[in-house]
């Protein structure tokens, strides 16, 4: 069960790893017992300084929830939280290597992923302002007259488009999501990164 809750929380980070050709586990003996996204994601933040030093990129939250969003009387809880990292590291004098960092927390257990290659379709989100918290995006969600979608996925990510954007919690699925801007609270149920009105479309097979 601890395995297959960890290769969710990677499977359902929005964008890929280009390049991939090579991978390390370090599975750490820390428990998360504690599933709050910011404090999760702070002790990554952490962790990634200690571990490379400070130049390295976030891109994506992951938050996998306890029940389906749909469900009546959900309150928002969360059975796991990963976080996406990019790092370049020096080969050499002359070359360098480019990893992305896939940290997995469920409340047994802590694992920590490097993969060979970049991460693609998101901006970094460290300097961005993000006011609203989890938390504060679910409570959005709620109040909106927009029918949830049935999924248990959350993700925090800046999308790469042809209109720049805030940072966006997306809740959804292949066919449904509720994007809610990380810095207004704005609820809305497309792309912001690929505005509607301005007649852009998301790129076929791309979600979201």
């Amino acid at each position: 069960m601890k395995k297959f809750l960890i290769f969710s929380l990677l499977a359902l980070c929005m964008s890929v790893v280009v390049g991939c050709s090579s991978c390390k586990k370090d599975n750490k003996e820390a428990v998360t017992t504690d599933l709050n996204v910011e404090n999760v994601t702070n002790t990554d933040k952490q962790y990634m300084f200690t571990t490379y030093g400070e130049d390295y990129r976030w891109f994506e939250t992951c938050i996998l929830l306890s029940d389906w969003l749909d469900s009546e009387n959900f309150d928002g809880s969360i059975e796991g939280i990963s976080n996406v990292f990019q790092v370049v590291a020096e080969k050499d004098s002359s070359s360098y290597d480019t990893f992305v960092v896939l940290a997995a927390h469920t409340k047994d257990a802590v694992t920590y992923d490097v993969k060979k290659g970049f991460w693609v379709e998101d901006y970094p989100l460290i300097g961005d302002s993000i006011k609203l918290t989890y938390k504060d995006a679910f409570n959005r969600v709620m109040e909106t007259n927009s029918p949830k979608p049935h999924t248990k996925n959350c993700v925090l990510r800046k999308p790469v488009g042809p209109a720049e954007c805030n940072p966006q919690y997306v809740f959804g699925n292949i066919r449904v999501q509720l994007w809610v801007d990380a810095v207004t609270g704005e609820v809305k149920n497309s792309n912001p990164a690929f505005p509607e009105e301005k007649g852009f479309k998301m790129p076929l097979g791309e979600w979201p």
